[in-house]
């Protein structure tokens, strides 16, 4: 040691440099790294898998740029400028004056539309259920006439000589008949594990009056959670489940039981599609032509609701809801004409 008033420190000239790196090594700057996104594209085959099928003549609502859950179409506001391709206000309006005549003349255009995500609520396979007891003293719903049912007690149940059950109903509005199983229904309401697509059904109108038909559409997103059902006059309906009744014992061929024979082919085309019906698109505003008694007449689109659409006939000013791919539209007609010859020609070949 030595007597020096000033003491020897140790030298730290290398600690400097060391906590200099420990500070940059930890600097959250130098820490950072570059982010790389890869993009593999998938082959044809996976990305045709992931789609629903569709004609492939026709755009699939799934895949329309004009396609959404409630059917409206979106149009740019005229003072929009969200857009990156802005236009003067002089073309902006030429093109509404030019949309403005075309818009309304367009031909829709038709699309084949997934109806819903998972089997329970596109399913038109007869549930394999135990069949309910119908037995003397209930009270059911029964045929009267074509398009006319009402509501009576079975009084008794006559077995024929063939084995066919036939029930005996007095009705409640006096007068009695002899019908067969598929000419009643129960006058309860129905389990939902019963309902399919393609079920016979009676439906409950306001006035309390009863008329038969096929469900053809089960609740979904798609149609806002109701029940389609088209009556046998082609009158489409959406309905709550109170609202229709099943048949007792369906036939196994229920188009057997629609007399009228144009809806009876548009039922046995909707089935066979089901579940990608064909159906247009239109938005309120446009003109069509409508079948009204077997002549095409003149209508406005007034409002879409899911597959239904109101339109105005613009000769008697009455409004009417048609089902969107209907028979009774002259675009729909005419396509359905070109398909089926289609089809003709290629079970021909």
């Amino acid at each position: 040691m030595s007597d020096s008033p000033c003491e020897s420190v140790p030298s730290t000239s290398e600690s400097p440099n060391k906590e200099t790196q420990l500070k940059d090594s930890c600097d959250p700057l130098s820490l950072i790294k570059n982010a790389v996104v890869v993009l593999t594209r998938l082959p044809d085959y996976k990305i045709s898998a992931l789609r629903p099928p569709t004609p492939q003549q026709f755009y699939s609502e799934d895949d329309s740029c004009s396609s959404s859950d409630s059917d409206m179409l979106w149009e740019q506001d005229d003072d929009s400028s969200d857009s990156d391709f802005s236009l003067s206000n002089n073309k902006r309006k030429t093109q509404k004056k030019n949309s403005s005549r075309n818009d309304n003349e367009q031909a829709p255009i038709i699309v084949s539309s997934a109806f819903a995500h998972c089997s329970t609520e596109t399913t038109k396979v007869r549930p394999n259920l135990p069949e309910k007891e119908v037995a003397v003293g209930m009270m059911i719903l029964a045929k009267r006439k074509t398009m006319k049912w009402q509501r009576g007690k079975i009084v008794d149940i006559v077995t024929k000589e063939d084995g066919r059950l036939k029930y005996k109903v007095c009705f409640e509005q006096k007068g009695r008949s002899l019908v067969s199983g598929h000419h009643i229904a129960f006058d309860t309401i129905p389990d939902l594990e019963q309902l399919y697509v393609g079920a016979r059904v009676v439906v409950r109108f306001p006035d309390h009056k009863f008329r038969p038909g096929v469900l053809s559409e089960l609740p979904s997103r798609k149609n806002r959670l109701r029940f389609l059902v088209f009556i046998d006059d082609h009158t489409p309906l959406y309905l709550g489940l109170p609202s229709f009744h099943l048949v007792c014992r369906p036939l196994d061929d229920i188009l057997e039981d629609i007399p009228d024979d144009p809806h009876k082919a548009f039922m046995a085309r909707y089935l066979k599609d089901w579940p990608y019906p064909h159906l247009t698109q239109f938005k309120a505003g446009q003109m069509l032509n409508v079948q009204l008694n077997g002549v095409y007449q003149r209508s406005e689109v007034q409002a879409v609701d899911c597959s239904v659409m109101q339109v105005l006939f613009q000769d008697t000013q009455v409004r009417e809801w048609i089902h969107r791919g209907s028979i009774r539209l002259q675009h729909m007609a005419r396509f359905l004409d070109i398909n089926t010859v289609e089809e003709q020609d290629y079970d021909s070949d």
